[in-house]
Protein backbone atom coordinates (compact mmCIF):
# COMPACT_ATOMS: atom_id res chain seq x y z
CA UNK A 1 0.00 0.00 0.00
CA UNK A 2 1.43 3.28 -0.97
CA UNK A 3 0.58 6.32 1.29
CA UNK A 4 -1.18 8.96 -0.12
CA UNK A 5 0.93 11.97 1.95
CA UNK A 6 -1.91 15.31 2.54
CA UNK A 7 -0.30 18.56 2.79
CA UNK A 8 -3.00 21.23 4.95
CA UNK A 9 -2.08 24.37 4.34
CA UNK A 10 -2.79 28.46 4.93
CA UNK A 11 -1.58 31.35 6.17
CA UNK A 12 -1.71 31.88 10.26
CA UNK A 13 -4.56 31.21 12.05
CA UNK A 14 -6.92 29.61 9.19
CA UNK A 15 -7.49 26.00 11.27
CA UNK A 16 -4.70 23.60 9.74
CA UNK A 17 -3.82 22.78 13.59
CA UNK A 18 -7.81 22.35 14.77
CA UNK A 19 -8.28 20.26 11.28
CA UNK A 20 -5.37 18.11 12.14
CA UNK A 21 -6.30 17.39 15.81
CA UNK A 22 -9.28 16.54 15.23
CA UNK A 23 -8.30 14.09 11.83
CA UNK A 24 -6.37 12.64 14.74
CA UNK A 25 -9.01 11.99 17.10
CA UNK A 26 -11.20 10.52 14.17
CA UNK A 27 -8.51 8.08 13.63
CA UNK A 28 -5.88 9.47 11.34
CA UNK A 29 -2.07 9.39 11.00
CA UNK A 30 -0.80 13.11 11.32
CA UNK A 31 2.04 14.89 11.21
CA UNK A 32 1.95 17.80 13.50
CA UNK A 33 3.45 21.77 12.74
CA UNK A 34 6.87 22.26 13.88
CA UNK A 35 7.62 25.92 13.75
CA UNK A 36 5.86 26.74 17.09
CA UNK A 37 8.45 24.26 18.76
CA UNK A 38 11.38 25.48 16.35
CA UNK A 39 9.99 29.28 17.93
CA UNK A 40 9.54 28.40 21.18
CA UNK A 41 13.05 26.25 21.67
CA UNK A 42 14.49 29.71 19.89
CA UNK A 43 12.78 31.74 22.83
CA UNK A 44 14.11 29.58 25.46
CA UNK A 45 17.31 30.70 24.21
CA UNK A 46 16.83 34.58 24.13
CA UNK A 47 15.29 34.66 20.79
CA UNK A 48 12.23 36.15 20.99
CA UNK A 49 11.08 35.69 16.49
CA UNK A 50 13.66 33.59 15.36
CA UNK A 51 11.90 33.80 12.04
CA UNK A 52 12.08 37.42 11.76
CA UNK A 53 15.97 37.66 13.59
CA UNK A 54 17.11 35.12 11.52
CA UNK A 55 14.84 33.68 8.79
CA UNK A 56 17.05 31.65 7.06
CA UNK A 57 18.50 29.54 10.11
CA UNK A 58 14.63 29.58 11.12
CA UNK A 59 13.43 27.89 7.88
CA UNK A 60 16.75 25.86 7.88
CA UNK A 61 15.36 23.91 10.59
CA UNK A 62 11.49 23.97 9.36
CA UNK A 63 13.16 22.29 6.15
CA UNK A 64 14.92 19.77 7.66
CA UNK A 65 11.83 18.51 10.33
CA UNK A 66 9.82 18.57 7.65
CA UNK A 67 11.52 16.71 5.51
CA UNK A 68 12.15 14.61 8.51
CA UNK A 69 8.08 14.17 8.54
CA UNK A 70 7.94 13.21 5.08
CA UNK A 71 10.26 10.43 4.99
CA UNK A 72 8.79 9.35 8.17
CA UNK A 73 5.40 9.03 6.59
CA UNK A 74 7.06 6.62 3.52
CA UNK A 75 7.71 4.06 6.68
CA UNK A 76 3.74 4.07 8.04
CA UNK A 77 1.50 0.90 7.28
CA UNK A 78 -1.46 4.18 6.60
CA UNK A 79 -3.24 4.64 3.64
CA UNK A 80 -3.56 8.60 4.25
CA UNK A 81 -0.82 10.55 6.19
CA UNK A 82 -1.99 14.51 6.91
CA UNK A 83 0.91 17.04 7.18
CA UNK A 84 -0.04 20.25 9.07
CA UNK A 85 1.78 22.39 6.86
CA UNK A 86 3.91 21.48 3.55
CA UNK A 87 7.83 21.74 2.14
CA UNK A 88 6.95 24.45 -0.02
CA UNK A 89 5.30 26.83 2.79
CA UNK A 90 9.32 27.33 3.86
CA UNK A 91 9.51 28.78 0.51
CA UNK A 92 6.48 31.13 0.10
CA UNK A 93 7.21 32.33 3.83
CA UNK A 94 10.72 33.51 2.69
CA UNK A 95 9.76 34.71 -0.46
CA UNK A 96 7.32 36.64 1.42
CA UNK A 97 10.15 38.42 3.90
CA UNK A 98 11.80 39.10 0.45
CA UNK A 99 14.73 36.37 1.88
CA UNK A 100 17.44 34.65 -0.59
CA UNK A 101 18.04 30.77 0.13
CA UNK A 102 19.91 28.09 -0.93
CA UNK A 103 18.93 26.18 -4.21
CA UNK A 104 18.99 23.29 -1.97
CA UNK A 105 15.39 24.51 -0.61
CA UNK A 106 13.63 24.14 -3.85
CA UNK A 107 15.56 20.72 -4.91
CA UNK A 108 14.05 19.64 -1.48
CA UNK A 109 10.67 20.30 -2.13
CA UNK A 110 10.80 19.00 -5.86
CA UNK A 111 12.43 15.51 -4.57
CA UNK A 112 9.29 15.16 -1.84
CA UNK A 113 6.14 15.90 -3.14
CA UNK A 114 2.65 15.47 -1.71
CA UNK A 115 0.03 13.48 -3.15
CA UNK A 116 -2.59 16.23 -2.50
CA UNK A 117 -2.67 19.78 -0.80
CA UNK A 118 -6.09 21.63 0.50
CA UNK A 119 -5.68 25.64 1.46
CA UNK A 120 -7.36 27.10 4.04
CA UNK A 121 -7.87 30.59 2.89
CA UNK A 122 -7.94 33.16 5.59
CA UNK A 123 -10.79 33.99 7.82
CA UNK A 124 -11.62 37.22 10.03
CA UNK A 125 -14.33 35.61 11.97
CA UNK A 126 -11.45 33.07 13.24
CA UNK A 127 -8.01 35.03 13.36
CA UNK A 128 -6.10 35.29 16.84
CA UNK A 129 -2.67 36.21 17.43
CA UNK A 130 -0.82 35.13 19.88
CA UNK A 131 2.74 34.51 21.41
CA UNK A 132 4.39 32.25 18.00
CA UNK A 133 1.51 34.31 15.61
CA UNK A 134 2.49 37.39 15.38
CA UNK A 135 1.12 38.19 11.93
CA UNK A 136 -1.92 40.70 11.25
CA UNK A 137 -4.97 39.36 9.68
CA UNK A 138 -3.48 41.27 6.61
CA UNK A 139 -0.23 40.13 6.34
CA UNK A 140 -2.35 35.92 6.83
CA UNK A 141 -3.90 37.28 3.42
CA UNK A 142 -0.62 38.51 1.56
CA UNK A 143 1.31 35.25 3.22
CA UNK A 144 -2.06 32.79 1.53
CA UNK A 145 -0.98 34.38 -1.69
CA UNK A 146 2.65 33.42 -1.25
CA UNK A 147 1.70 30.25 -0.10
CA UNK A 148 -0.15 29.54 -3.27
CA UNK A 149 2.28 30.96 -5.59
CA UNK A 150 4.91 28.62 -3.86
CA UNK A 151 2.64 25.33 -4.53
CA UNK A 152 1.66 26.03 -7.92
CA UNK A 153 5.20 27.04 -8.66
CA UNK A 154 6.12 23.48 -7.63
CA UNK A 155 3.62 22.20 -10.14
CA UNK A 156 0.69 21.36 -7.37
CA UNK A 157 -3.05 21.63 -7.96
CA UNK A 158 -4.44 23.42 -4.61
CA UNK A 159 -7.54 22.07 -3.88
CA UNK A 160 -9.43 24.65 -1.92
CA UNK A 161 -11.39 24.34 1.31
CA UNK A 162 -14.24 25.46 2.33
CA UNK A 163 -15.28 27.57 4.97
CA UNK A 164 -17.59 25.54 7.58
CA UNK A 165 -17.23 23.24 10.98
CA UNK A 166 -14.60 21.58 11.86
CA UNK A 167 -16.83 18.34 10.67
CA UNK A 168 -17.55 20.16 7.47
CA UNK A 169 -14.17 21.19 6.65
CA UNK A 170 -12.61 17.40 7.52
CA UNK A 171 -16.04 15.72 5.67
CA UNK A 172 -15.21 17.82 2.74
CA UNK A 173 -11.20 16.62 2.81
CA UNK A 174 -12.30 12.97 3.44
CA UNK A 175 -15.02 13.01 0.90
CA UNK A 176 -12.59 14.63 -1.75
CA UNK A 177 -10.00 11.90 -0.63
CA UNK A 178 -12.21 9.18 -1.03
CA UNK A 179 -13.75 10.01 -4.59
CA UNK A 180 -9.70 9.74 -5.81
CA UNK A 181 -9.00 6.46 -4.38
Amino acid sequence: MKTRKIALIGGPSTGKTTLINALKSSGYYCMEEISRQVTIDAQDNGIDQLFLKDPLLFSQQLLLGRQNQFTQANDLKQDLVFFDRGLPDVIAYLDYLGSSYPEIFKTVCIQHKYDYVFILKPWKAIYKQDNERYETFKQAVVIHEYLVKSYTKFGYTIIETPFGTVKERIDFIVNYLSKQA
